[in-house]
């Protein structure tokens, strides 16, 4: 892929343009197909998609105007062991990378009012000819694990773009208690009736593979300061898409137990990403405790990573 902002002086800089091409993949994440990272800390997202079903990201980072183009894929498929993720295919010049012209200088928006349900972290979504939808979205995923970031690229905003035509993911998210003290969470993550998971991930729990989907948690108003922090962020479990996560001390860490809580994952292939928010239950309730541990046994089934405590 090229990168460029026009197309003058094109055949001189093509050397030139191919290894800023390769510096910029460099810099974006690699891993699981997902919502497509576009970029990091954009502003004045536009978006628009043409009648081929070509969509045209334009935005202003790193001090100069950027016009990406994404096509090539849409919805998601269940997890597959040796398999791929769809994942769209992405033209950060413009056209020129992909088609040998400057496509974005004369692209026909025929993308109209954004029809589909409700979206979390929405910068801007339209409705296009063929009735799918396009979607950018934007939230910060690199936040640091139990409070304060300690650098700015722990602070950036991700812009992340999403084609689909039907249902979204599905975050199933409920809470009870941990030891009868500290607030608790589970639930799952599914799509289009399945789990979502991977099969590979890091020591330190990032997905490897195209599959794998983590959540991330954060409390508002906890012992790590006022406001949102990040709490933590997990993988949902192979072969079941479940989750738990206890806001009881980690380590040397304090108990994150927060006056409100949401939980955000990216979508799997290129779904959007979805995000739940709640509030505590409040002192503990052994009668309700019970009750939503028996709804825990009957989601996690034989998956032994989760279990009522």
């Amino acid at each position: 892929m090229t990168r460029t902002a026009d197309g003058s002086r094109v055949r001189v800089r093509a050397l030139w343009l191919g290894v800023l091409a390769a510096a910029v993949v460099a810099a974006l994440p690699a891993g699981a197909s997902a919502s497509e990272l576009i970029d990091r800390n954009a502003q004045g997202a536009k978006l628009e998609v043409d009648g081929s079903g070509q969509a045209l990201v334009s935005y202003r980072s790193r001090g100069k105007q950027w016009h990406v183009l994404a096509w090539g894929a849409v919805d998601a498929l269940a997890p597959r062991k040796g398999g791929q993720q769809v994942k769209l295919k992405i033209d950060y010049s413009g056209g020129w990378g992909s088609q040998r012209k400057l496509v974005w200088k004369t692209f026909a928006n025929t993308c109209t009012k954004y029809t589909g349900p409700p979206l979390a972290w929405l910068i801007t979504a339209c409705t296009a000819s063929d009735g799918s939808n396009w979607a950018l979205q934007s939230w910060q995923r690199m936040l640091p694990n139990y409070g304060v970031p300690a650098n700015a690229k722990q602070t950036v905003w991700e812009l992340r773009l999403s084609h689909w035509t039907e249902e979204l993911p599905v975050l199933t998210v409920k809470m009870n208690w941990a030891y009868r003290k500290f607030d608790h969470i589970f639930g799952s993550f599914t799509y289009r009736g399945e789990p979502v998971y991977g099969y590979a991930s890091s020591s330190v729990g990032n997905p490897l593979d195209s599959w794998g989907r983590n959540l991330y948690v954060d409390t508002f108003d906890s012992a790590y300061g006022a406001g949102w922090k990040r709490e933590n962020s997990f993988l949902m479990h192979t072969d079941t898409g479940v989750f738990c996560y206890g806001f009881y001390p980690h380590g040397k860490h304090p108990a994150g137990n927060g006056k409100r809580y949401r939980a955000t994952i990216i979508g799997p292939g290129v779904t959007p990403d979805v995000m739940w928010q709640g509030a505590p239950l409040g002192a503990y309730d052994a009668a309700v405790d019970r009750q939503l541990a028996e709804e825990q046994r009957a989601l996690y089934g034989s998956d032994p990573a989760c279990k009522p405590v």
